[in-house]
């Protein structure tokens, strides 16, 4: 589903709708290359020659991109994925933006990009038929909703087990939705976080549950009177984000020793400060 720039709550209004993930969720990606000289540009393994072909989804959606634009380099998602190219040896005119849908990016058999970037969680179950890279963005449910609904002052999540709330069809916040408020009403289920929103909107449902950037865009640019009610309690792992890349592929060590020299030298904490926000968001207990 996907799938501005930001500094603070006030300039959200610049971002943009983002998609969610999937449903299991693990960490760190493969082992990093053995040396510098095994990820030098003109050895990457690359679909073509000079250039690095990235995926992700159309609409590209803020925060995570810009302007319906990839390419520009603004956007959390765009912003790293630039950053992880020129860790390769690759400049931004090197760089070729496919449209990829997001269920087609995980799904078994060859790819037609080298890396997909697109707010996919790290699973052992797509493991299964992709490769990840390390994460670059460790994601946080939330449940959102407008003023004056029966849920806007709920502090706990069983003060949410009674409320209809709806999520994003196979997405990680539809299964936090599912294990973790647990329900009484059966959850409405949207093709996109768009579809959710309208639904807010009509009262068909009282909230909706999304990871935490795509509830600041939501709150403060989807909706006239949206309200965040709070972050859903952290279930074991962290859910992450991460690249996707063809099972076995030989980049996906390069891809993740750039991603974690990026998390190293603290570009990623820079951009997240820059593109996303985690401030107003209470915790429920």
């Amino acid at each position: 589903m996907k799938p501005g720039v930001v500094v603070g709550v006030a300039a959200l209004v610049v971002l943009g709708l983002g998609a969610c993930a999937p449903e299991d969720n693990a960490s760190s990606g493969p082992s990093t290359p053995a040396g510098a000289g095994d990820c030098a540009k003109d050895k990457l393994a690359v679909k073509t020659a000079g250039k690095l072909t990235v995926g992700t989804d159309k609409p590209a959606y803020e925060p995570w991109f810009s302007k319906n634009d990839p390419s520009n380099g603004q956007g959390y998602e765009s912003a790293v994925t630039y950053a992880v190219a020129k860790k390769l040896g690759f400049e931004q005119a090197d760089v070729t933006w496919r449209t990829v849908q997001f269920n087609t990016a995980f799904a078994p058999g060859t790819k037609a990009f080298d890396l997909d970037v697109n707010q996919v969680s790290i699973s052992e179950e797509r493991r299964k038929a992709v490769d990840f890279s390390s994460g670059y963005y460790d994601v946080r449910q939330t449940v959102i909703t407008t003023a004056g609904s029966k849920i806007a002052g709920a502090k706990t999540v069983a003060e949410l087990a009674d409320a209809k709330l709806g999520a994003q069809v196979g997405t990680t916040s539809y299964t936090a939705l599912r294990d973790q408020v647990k329900p009484t009403q059966a959850p409405a289920v949207f093709d996109t976080n768009d579809l959710a929103v309208q639904a807010l909107k009509n009262k068909q449902i009282d909230g909706i549950v999304v990871d935490l950037p795509t509830a600041f865009y939501m709150t403060s640019a989807q909706l006239d009177d949206g309200k965040i009610v709070g972050q859903l309690p952290s279930s074991g792992a962290a859910e992450q984000f991460g690249f996707v890349l063809e099972k076995n592929s030989k980049l996906t060590g390069c891809v993740t020793h750039a991603v974690d020299a990026l998390k190293t030298d603290g570009t990623l904490a820079a951009l997240q400060k820059q593109f996303l926000t985690e401030s107003g968001a209470p915790e429920l207990s």
